[in-house]
């Protein structure tokens, strides 16, 4: 018997993001095993959701290891992402009805908890199963950010209520595995499957940007617990060196204003924010960069967390600027991923000038490693493997 999957996630490809290539990876691995798979999820700021939908090959999920996207609109914010609790109700509120007419043998279900809620209710209701896929730990996060604490507090019983609920859990990181103890979970009832990117995007093969300048390169969300205004800090006494290098953003979040602000003050003409852009594209800047910039404020309670953006940058041979603590530091640093540094604008600014200094000998290694260890499809047919038992361990 053909075993059925619904992905309830409110990001799904053609939307540019991390958990939008986690999941679809995760649906090609569910495809490749022989299951039906169902993508419940929203309907994406431009109109190209169809051509995205055929291009990838999905089909009508009633046939052997195939799958379908189902779309339904949803409320976005003004930078068109579904970020923010109306967003997240707005897409959580008709899921739920959709579940319940959705036929299926498992959910896979993905942050933020209010769509976790969701899913274990209607599950409930369907008798059935889910399974969640847990990249970080939202009580954490609205921790790091200075959330209330009352609001952190019911996010706290939210999301262990969430968890406790799943039939399994699948952690992007040991650091996300071990940070669901504080709920209560079992170790046995958490599986690592590991982080990654898609290498036949990320690569060191492929066009570079050539601007007409040196440059450092940051892509993905901007959020406060990243705190990347560290690298505009360091920024004038990396220029009194090398006037000519710039700085590109790519991406957005929460922290995007305060960010511009602080370059016009510091850096004017010399920061440039470039919004969202699709992976190939992004893939152009980092090749073309001397150093990508990856950043953790420290001590927020996010230690544990392992950037996408990371795998990204050394996929394309680039090196790593790493500004934090945590676990990031032995990763990027036994595996010549980089430098890690400490989070202060001095400290990063010596790990720019000496990538602007010296020729980087390590570019192939970065992108060997990537590809043995941390490819999106190595991690979603893991996921896949995962979901799968799940499903079996039910019949």
């Amino acid at each position: 018997m053909t075993p059925r999957v619904i992905l309830a996630t409110r990001l799904y490809p053609p939307e540019v993001g991390a958990a939008a290539f986690r999941l679809e990876a995760l649906a090609q691995g569910l495809c490749d095993a022989g299951a039906s798979v169902r993508v419940l999820t929203t309907r994406p700021p431009a109109e190209d959701s169809a051509e995205h939908d055929v291009a990838a090959g999905a089909r009508a999920a009633d046939d052997d290891g195939a799958s379908a996207v189902r779309r339904w609109p949803v409320l976005r914010d003004a930078g068109g992402n579904v970020r923010g609790y109306v967003q997240y109700l707005s897409f959580d509120v008709p899921l739920f009805f959709r579940l319940l007419v959705t036929p299926g043998d498992l959910v896979v279900a993905e942050p933020p908890p209010t769509t976790g809620v969701v899913v274990a209710l209607s599950c409930w209701i369907r008798r059935r199963g889910f399974v969640y896929y847990a990249a970080d730990i939202w009580t954490d996060a609205v921790a790091a950010m200075g959330g209330p604490r009352i609001v952190t507090g019911l996010m706290r019983v939210v999301e262990g209520w969430v968890l406790r609920r799943a039939r399994a859990v699948i952690a992007i990181s040991a650091g996300v595995a071990e940070q669901t103890r504080q709920f209560g979970i079992p170790a046995g009832k958490v599986t690592v499957v590991g982080n990654g990117v898609n290498t036949a995007v990320f690569r060191p093969e492929g066009p570079a940007a050539d601007p007409g300048y040196r440059y450092l390169v940051y892509t993905g969300t901007m959020s406060e617990w990243q705190g990347a205004e560290v690298f505009i800090q360091a920024l004038p006494e990396v220029l009194s060196r090398f006037p000519d290098v710039r700085l590109h953003f790519f991406g957005q979040g929460s922290a995007e204003v305060a960010l511009r602000r602080m370059a016009s003050e510091l850096a004017p003409e010399r920061v440039v924010f470039g919004g969202v852009v699709p992976p190939e594209e992004a893939a152009r800047w980092i090749r073309g960069a001397v150093a990508s910039l990856v950043s953790i404020v420290p001590d927020q309670g996010y230690d544990f967390a392992k950037p996408t953006k990371i795998y990204a940058a050394a996929a394309c041979g680039t090196p790593v600027v790493y500004a934090g603590k945590g676990a990031c530091v032995p990763m990027v640093e036994d595996n010549r991923l980089g430098t890690a540094c400490e989070f202060s604008p001095k400290a990063v600014a010596n790990a720019l000038l000496r990538y602007l200094g010296e020729p980087d000998p390590h570019r192939a290694q970065r992108a060997r490693w990537v590809e043995e260890n941390a490819s999106l499809g190595t991690t979603g047919r893991a996921a896949a493997a995962e979901v799968l038992t799940a499903i079996r361990a039910a019949r």
